[in-house]
């Protein structure tokens, strides 16, 4: 695919006798924001891995920007590619501007570079400067998160893995979060590729959608385009989850006393 960021062709995997990933092929265009959603046990999580190299696929092959990840070295792609996930993994023992830093002191950087890109990143991601002195213990959740966020940014990356980012925070703050960063992907002309649970969350933040079950991609396109033409009935289950949670809202709201 012309302008491709990340092409997947017959990515396969398997852990035992059981398919992870059954000849997946998938282009993400570069700038797009793609969002991975099914149940659980679907493939999301594995295929996000392979991409990055964090699992081996047992064949087919992965390109990035056109060329093949499989014969770059694994630490060279990472610093390439941001992630992001839901545990977030701050180091507790390093400060928070430490945190941010440790990709770019990896490849070199020199001190004030490092200081000017960790002071650059808080003011992107909408944190204050002296967070970069605390630790990560001192920070609430959404903080921290908006500090993994800054993290896989730090090296420069034009590629965004996220894997359930904003899972564990609570609704108001996931909400704001995946507002400020879609706004950040759109600002920095980031290609993003997110695994969510929340269908609202996916058609609300992703241009397009990718529909996974089985390790097999059952339907791909935009939110509308998928909800208005799909015909499996597992597609059309979670692409019609928000309507139907927001049906059933309204309903008890109106039959509430008073």
């Amino acid at each position: 695919m012309a302008g491709a960021a990340i092409e997947l062709e017959g990515v396969a995997k398997r852990y035992g006798a059981q398919v992870a990933l059954a000849g997946v092929d998938l282009s993400v265009g570069q700038g797009g924001f793609t969002a991975l959603v099914g149940g659980s046990g679907s493939g999301k999580t594995t295929l996000l891995k392979t991409i990055n190299r964090l699992i081996a696929p047992d064949g087919g092959r992965i390109r990035i920007g056109g060329e093949d990840a499989g014969g770059l070295p694994p630490h060279e792609l990472r610093r390439r590619i941001g992630y992001v996930f839901q545990e977030i993994g701050l180091f507790p023992h390093l400060s928070v501007g430490e945190n941010i830093g440790v990709t770019p002191r990896l490849l070199g950087w020199d001190r004030a570079r490092i200081a000017a890109r960790v002071e650059a990143l808080l003011a992107l991601v909408a944190l204050p400067p002296d967070v970069a002195g605390r630790g990560p213990a001192e920070l609430s959740g959404g903080q921290r998160q908006r500090v993994g966020v800054a993290r896989a940014l730090a090296a420069e990356p034009a590629i965004m893995l996220m894997d359930e980012p904003f899972g564990a925070l609570d609704p108001l703050t996931r909400d704001q979060l995946g507002a400020d960063y879609r706004a950040l992907h759109d600002r920095l002309g980031l290609t993003t590729l997110m695994v969510t649970h929340d269908m609202a969350e996916a058609v609300l933040l992703a241009d397009r959608i990718v529909v996974l079950s089985a390790g097999r991609i059952l339907a791909q396109g935009r939110p509308a385009e998928l909800l208005a033409g799909a015909t499996d009935p597992e597609v059309r289950a979670l692409l019609e989850a928000p309507k139907r949670q927001a049906d059933r809202l309204q309903a008890r709201l109106a039959g509430e006393p008073g």
